[in-house]
């Protein structure tokens, strides 16, 4: 994939997330973050808002585990 490509595949998943309900967030979680982290690997910039929204995302699934532990 081009960095193109990675680049516009992740701000169509920005564009879905905005505002997006919790069960889409944490349906798009991996997404979103294998695609943040194929542009890490290939070197390109990744742009502090999509930086935020992946450690809000990775936050959220991590929270969304945790909500159904028995105390």
């Amino acid at each position: 994939m081009t960095t193109d490509n990675l680049y516009f595949e992740a701000q169509e998943l920005e564009q879905k997330l905005q505002n997006a309900c919790l069960d889409t967030r944490l349906a798009l979680q991996p997404s979103f973050s294998k695609i943040v982290d194929r542009m890490r690997q290939q070197g390109m910039h990744v742009p502090s808002r999509m930086r935020r929204l992946d450690a809000a995302l990775c936050e959220d699934a991590m929270e969304a585990r945790f909500d159904n532990l028995p105390i």
